[in-house]
Formats: C-alpha cells, structure tokens, sequence
C-alpha cells in the first residue's frame, strides 16, 4: 500500500498558491512585466537547474550551506539557482562578441536557498530582476531604480509609503582609506559591516581583528557609520574624489527622473555580496516594518571574473514575499480580482446551449466569463457566484430563453438589466 501522508502541507519554507494567493501573485508580477515594458527592459528566462561550479565561482564554497544541491545520474554536482545573477553573467559570457551592448534584461525566476526563515524571507521566491550590462554611466543605475518605483507606483505604493536607502562601495572604500585601513582590508570590512543589526557589534568586531584591524582601526570603522549625510562624507574626504562625483551624478539624474525625494543617503547599506563595486542601494516601506522590499547595485568585475571581458553591470532584485505583505499592510489588495467578471448559470440542459452562445458574445466584448458546467437550481447558482466575487450574473431559464432575453444582475447592487439573446 502507498505510504500514508503525514500532512498536506508544502515542504518547510515553500508555498502553494490558492486562487486568492495566485491572484495576488500575478498583480504583483502584471506590475513588473509593466514597467520592464514601459522602461524598454527585454524579457529573457533560463533553467531553474545551475552548475554548482559556477555558483562556488560566483559566490565562493560556502555557498553549499545555503542552496539545495544534488548529483544527477551522471554524476554532475548541480543546484537550484539561489539567484539569477551568476545565470545571467553566464548566459551574456555565451555570446558576448555578438550581443549589442548595452544591454537591457528583464526577468521573474524562481529562487530556492536553503536558510533559517524569518518574516518576509522563504527558501524558496520569486524574484523580479532588472540588470543593464556594459553601460558605464551613472544612468544604469537610476534607470533600474526609477523602473522599480514606477512598479511599485503601479501597485499603489507611492513617495511616503517607500524610501530607498543609497551609499557607495567606492564611496565608503575612500573613508576607509581616510581613515587609514588599507585597501586590501576593505572587502572583509564591508562583509562584517553588512552583518550590523543580524550579530553584536562585539561580533563585528571579531571579525574585523581577525582581518587584521586593531582596536583604533575598529573603532574607526565603527565611527564611520555614524556619518549620517552625504556633505558629512564629503567633509570627511577633504576633496570631490571620483567616487563622491559619482554619488553626487547619481543625485542630480534622479533628480531629472522625479524621484530624489525617495532618496535617502544611508552609509549602513552595503550589501552583503562582495561583488558589488559602486552604488548599493535596498528599498524599504517608511516604517521600516519589514525587509529590504528590493536591493542592489552596481557590479563591475564579475564577468571578468568568470573569465569574460570586463563589462560594467547594474543590478537590480525585487522578490514577492515582502512586497506581497506590504500590499496586504498597506490595503491595496481589495480591487484585486480573483473571478471572472460575470457568471452565467441555466436551469436545464435546453439552456445549455443559449448560455454558451451569451458567454462566447460576451467574452468576445472583451469581458470575463465562467458559465457553469451543469444544470443547476436558481439559488445554488446566485449563492456560488455570490461567494466567488463575480461582479455579475446572468441564470437562465425556459421563459427567458422563450422571450429570448437575458437578465444579467450586479452582485453588489442587486440592480439588474435586460438585453437581447445572442442568435
């Protein structure tokens, strides 16, 4: 005998989507295939299934703690991608001597990693990505943020529900040196730094002395954080370095674009991923309630690093848990709808027919449709369609097939009117 399931609940850290779920799901994704669109981002898509060898180039061995891993038949150490960038990086390495640059890449996949879940983080996501490949100006950068406030626009949210928090690796890389720590320590200062608010700053500082910085650099390093305006890092630099130029034309094109004022200056964003290179950027609702709803920033060595040539990227990755709790937060999901617009419903199998007919009109109207699939009384009809969220509905029976008239009634009025019968 088959063995017996001990739940029907998903596997730890997956979902299913229900109707209502779905619905929600497809409006968050409607609004991102929207403004990919209207941004002129080109939809493109890949295999769920990675190479692990690339993934450990990308990221390094630890990142076999955090996927889901497995040998196929042939003995190929392969993973579900955590991530669409190493993907990406390595669809672009394909055919980088024919592809016309720069490029303008959209896509939704389906991430899995394989880590303690909190509020806001699952182990398995979808992920809205924007990147532009091979575009060395500051407008990458703002393209793909003012392309993810024109979504989240699009799903209701606008300036005062969302912030975006900015700094700079380059920036933060001069005021380390300022401070006197040495350009080789900066990568391992930025990963200790970016685990601020997860570990004790006593962590933090373990992690730093074990980089090879002593107490006064720690405690530099530490005081660097409490810079809290762009003038007050630009105080700190004495001189417009290359990197506070760069911050300063990231601002005045988002000023061009409209949306400086969503722009908050915050040298606490770093960005975990030590591939990043210039502008690092996360999102977050006002309150701060929840998680970072997107992130990203600029990476200029990682196809180089995978062995392509050198080509600047900036990325951008926007998932579906946090932004789907905000909406619910928020109370922008109520006009979401999850039926058909109109249901239609007969008495007996003669009427079968002439119900088919309205439906087929109608959905040619452009309207939504679902017509019921068997024979059924009045009051079992007008109940179901009721309790499913039809706008309308439209029952028919012999005398309103006989008079060849239909009468199609607003669920939330209870208004009705009558129209002819399609011949």
């Amino acid at each position: 005998m088959p063995e017996q399931l001990n739940s029907f609940e998903p596997p730890r850290g997956m979902r299913d989507f229900y109707p209502e779920e779905m619905a929600l799901r497809e409006h968050i994704f409607q609004a991102w295939r929207a403004s990919a669109r209207q941004f002129g981002f080109a939809a493109y898509d890949a295999c769920v299934v990675e190479s692990l060898a690339l993934l450990k180039r990308k990221a390094g061995e630890e990142i076999v703690e955090q996927i889901y891993t497995f040998t196929d038949k042939s003995g190929r150490e392969l993973a579900l991608r955590p991530e669409m960038t190493p993907t990406l990086a390595r669809m672009v390495l394909a055919r980088q001597g024919s592809l016309a640059f720069p490029l303008k890449w959209t896509t939704i996949a389906q991430c899995f990693r394989y880590e303690r879940m909190t509020r806001g983080r699952k182990r398995e996501h979808y992920q809205w990505n924007l990147d532009v490949v091979g575009e060395n100006s500051m407008g990458a950068e703002i393209e793909v943020i003012a392309c993810a406030v024109n979504a989240l626009a699009l799903m209701g949210l606008h300036a005062g529900d969302v912030y975006i928090h900015f700094s700079s690796r380059a920036l933060l890389s001069d005021l380390l040196s300022k401070f006197g720590i040495a350009p080789p320590h900066h990568t391992a200062t930025f990963l200790a730094l970016d685990k601020r608010g997860k570990i004790p700053d006593e962590e933090i500082a373990k992690l730093l002395g074990a980089e090879g910085l002593d107490e006064p650099a720690q405690a530099a390093v530490f005081n660097l954080l409490r810079v809290s305006t762009f003038e007050e890092a630009g105080a700190i630099l004495g001189v417009d370095t290359p990197s506070y130029d760069a911050v300063k034309t990231f601002l005045k094109l988002a000023d061009a674009y409209g949306i400086r004022d969503i722009l908050k200056f915050d040298i606490s964003v770093i960005r975990g991923l030590s591939y990043y290179t210039g502008i690092v950027f996360e999102a977050f609702d006002a309150s701060r309630q929840f998680r970072a709803i997107f992130g990203g920033g600029r990476y200029d060595r990682l196809l180089q690093d995978l062995g392509g040539k050198p080509a600047s990227c900036v990325g951008l990755g926007f998932g579906d848990v946090v932004i789907a709790e905000l909406l619910v937060a928020h109370n922008k999901i109520a006009a979401i709808q999850t039926a058909a617009d109109m249901a239609i419903g007969f008495m007996n199998e003669e009427q079968r027919r002439p119900a088919i007919r309205l439906a087929a009109d109608l959905r040619k109207s452009g309207k939504t449709v679902d017509v019921a699939l068997a024979p059924e009384k009045p009051k079992h009809f007008f109940g179901r369609a009721g309790k499913s969220g039809f706008k309308e509905a439209a029952y028919l029976g012999p005398d309103d097939v006989a008079r060849n008239i239909v009468r199609i009634k607003n669920l939330s009025t209870a208004t009705e009117q009558e129209m002819d019968l399609p011949q």
